[in-house]
């Protein structure tokens, strides 16, 4: 007789252990009524995993820890039913290394009401090994982890790692189980999979709470697969959905738990961003696992970033309470595929678009942005600004302004950037905010993360906004999102060809007009120079994309077209001259910039704000790079 293996891809809410915890126990009582022997449930799936420092409240602690037994106790009456979840676990007679009542993520395993335990620990839970100290995780401010513990205890932490036996009706299994992280051995010495492998393992099982990025999924089956391969033995990996988030960054979970043969083939596999139940069958005589034998189909990567985008943008909503949007709509390709975004998740009737020209708007973008107003049937207003910045510039200049100090007055000049960032405030903080207000619900922020990273934008002004869901996306994402929307969301020409055509342009001054000028970055290029400094596991610098210059590797290495590089910049200074203009200003303004923008619903391997974590300081160039661009400009005199 097989043992019926059931993975429960559950919604988690972070920061909710009573909402997770009737959830898990809903589930537990369909597994006892569907003959399931092994329950599996994702990484924490009792408080959630992003909470901050709410890990520090000793009442929500003692919550979880509450709610934890009563799934412990729904197993006494489920007959041979073993159920596995994540909790937080404390030991209050030791102490964390900041001094508080020590705490482990751990797992869970209970049958007949009662833990079962590996023999390893002297605990009757497992403790998660890696604790991810990277990115968005910060582990080890809260958890204990078991190289501590190992440590502590005087012993050597790859004997810690031992399988549980689980028997229901008379079948065995021995599991290896891990903690999400333990299953990511590309950057740990010790192989946790392996280990519980040569400790007898038959069967390892991954419970996981993992968020989404970019190529995430096929990164997982590429270390999944070969664990399970090294090992010669099948792999469980069940992981959650929902979203959370760290307070600048939203996090997406997207499931796709999976099932591994001893091959390292998927043999079947959970769909995104959906609660499901991923069954399969142990033999335990025959030492094989069996399943459905089907798999999701894949999306491609554009899909993938809108599905992402559209399950996060509207869990953010409905958690917030935000059920109308408001969004400043130029004429241009983010504020289009922002507002399209929108409109699909509210429906148009929720959805407030207004143009806002002034004297420096052309025809062309006024009228772009109505007939996507149009095509995507939501409301729709405009509402010129050039009186009222007109009379905000007036009132500073022509207000009296008196020194008490030097007992004298004077009056304030308003130059032309400056009567720039009134036109982007006036947008922003007046007339935007005070229509979502009216409207109801809130607004939303338009920049893409190749503005952000050099502060194309306006303190107060194109910045603001309740959340900013095309924040992680680099301007050439933009634009496949929007063919995207058009061909595959809404199957017809909503935002119109032009949008994808015109060179942009904020249109704040008779300098900065739609075909002639304005937007000063070559996004091609630039996108892909910006991607390396960020999201490359080892950061590039100035250093290296002048040596990659210099030994002509540039274009292949940031993977770009070589002719954009050559025709944008003829001569080695002027590419210098770019390299250091926008280098300065990632380091400086933007940053402050970044710090104050809303949150960002984060898609890439690095998204900006506490993903990737940054200090306002002043630019530094490396002394290689000084030491190349004294030499290439000596030989190029």
């Amino acid at each position: 007789m097989a043992l019926k293996i059931a993975c429960g891809q559950i919604e988690i809410i972070a920061g909710r252990p009573d909402l997770n915890s009737k959830k898990i126990l809903h589930h537990i009582a369909m597994a006892c009524q569907s003959g399931i022997d092994i329950l599996l449930l994702p990484e924490l799936a009792v408080p959630g995993y992003f909470l901050g420092d709410l890990w520090e409240q000793t009442a929500f602690v003692e919550d979880c820890a509450a709610y934890g037994d009563e799934i412990i106790a729904a197993t006494e009456n489920c007959g041979d039913l073993c159920v596995i979840f994540g909790n937080i676990a404390v030991d209050n007679s030791k102490r964390n290394e900041d001094g508080r009542a020590r705490k482990y993520n751990a797992a869970f395993a209970a049958q007949h009401g009662k833990l079962l335990t590996n023999g390893a620990l002297p605990y009757d839970f497992i403790v998660k090994n890696a604790l991810p100290n990277y990115r968005e995780f910060d582990d080890n401010r809260h958890f204990y982890g078991l190289r501590q513990l190992a440590l502590e205890l005087d012993k050597n932490v790859s004997q810690l790692h031992q399988p549980l036996t689980i028997t229901a009706h008379g079948e065995t299994v021995k599991l290896g189980l891990m903690l999400c992280e333990d299953g990511w051995t590309e950057n740990y010495f010790l192989d946790v999979p392996q280990l519980l492998a040569q400790h007898g393992s038959e069967l390892l099982c991954n419970i996981s709470c993992s968020p989404f990025s970019i190529n995430k999924n096929s990164k997982r089956h590429r270390l999944f697969g070969s664990a399970a391969r090294k090992a010669g033995i099948p792999l469980i990996y069940c992981n959650n959905v929902g979203i959370q988030n760290n307070g600048k960054n939203i996090f997406t979970f997207d499931g796709c738990s999976c099932v591994y043969g001893p091959d390292g083939w998927l043999l079947t596999d959970a769909p995104m961003y959906e609660e499901a139940t991923l069954c399969a069958a142990w033999d335990s005589k025959a030492k094989a696992i069996d399943t459905s034998d089907i798999t999701a189909d894949p999306r491609s990567e554009i899909g993938e970033v809108y599905h992402s985008l559209r399950y996060g943008c509207q869990r953010f909503l409905e958690q917030a309470g935000i059920g109308k949007m408001t969004v400043g709509l130029s004429g241009g390709i983010d504020s289009a595929v922002t507002a399209a975004l929108f409109v699909d998740i509210l429906g148009p009737d929720n959805v407030l678009l207004v143009n806002m020209p002034s004297r420096y708007n052309s025809p062309m973008t006024q009228n772009i942005a109505e007939q996507t107003a149009q095509a995507l049937g939501a409301n729709y207003a405009v509402i010129p600004i050039t009186a009222s910045c007109q009379n905000t510039k007036e009132q500073l200049t022509q207000t009296k302004i008196h020194n008490y100090n030097q007992h004298n007055d004077f009056h304030l000049e308003i130059s032309p950037l400056i009567y720039e960032n009134i036109q982007s405030r006036d947008r922003g903080s007046r007339v935007v905010a005070g229509l979502a207000a009216a409207f109801g619900g809130a607004f939303s922020c338009n920049s893409n993360k190749t503005e952000l990273t050099v502060g194309y934008a306006t303190f107060y002004g194109d910045i603001c906004g309740a959340l900013a869901p095309i924040g992680d996306l680099w301007k050439h994402h933009v634009y496949e999102l929007g063919r995207y929307l058009n061909e595959k969301v809404f199957q017809r020409q909503v935002l119109p060809e032009a949008i994808f055509t015109i060179r942009p342009s904020a249109e704040l001054s008779s300098d900065q007009t739609v075909g002639t000028g304005g937007d000063p970055l070559i996004y091609p290029y630039h996108d892909k120079l910006f991607r390396s400094f960020l999201e490359q596991w080892r950061k590039a610098s100035p250093a290296e994309i002048l040596r990659w210059y210099s030994e002509g590797t540039l274009a292949e290495q940031l993977g770009c077209d070589a002719e954009i590089i050559s025709e944008a910049f003829p001569d080695t200074r002027s590419f210098i001259a770019d390299l250091e203009h926008w280098w300065k200003l990632m380091n400086t303004l933007a940053v402050a910039k970044r710090i104050q923008a809303p949150p960002i619903l984060s898609i890439t391997r690095r998204a900006y704000g506490y993903d990737h974590r940054e200090s306002q300081l002043t630019p530094y160039f490396p002394r290689e790079y000084r030491r190349l661009k004294a030499q290439l400009l000596n030989e190029n005199e």
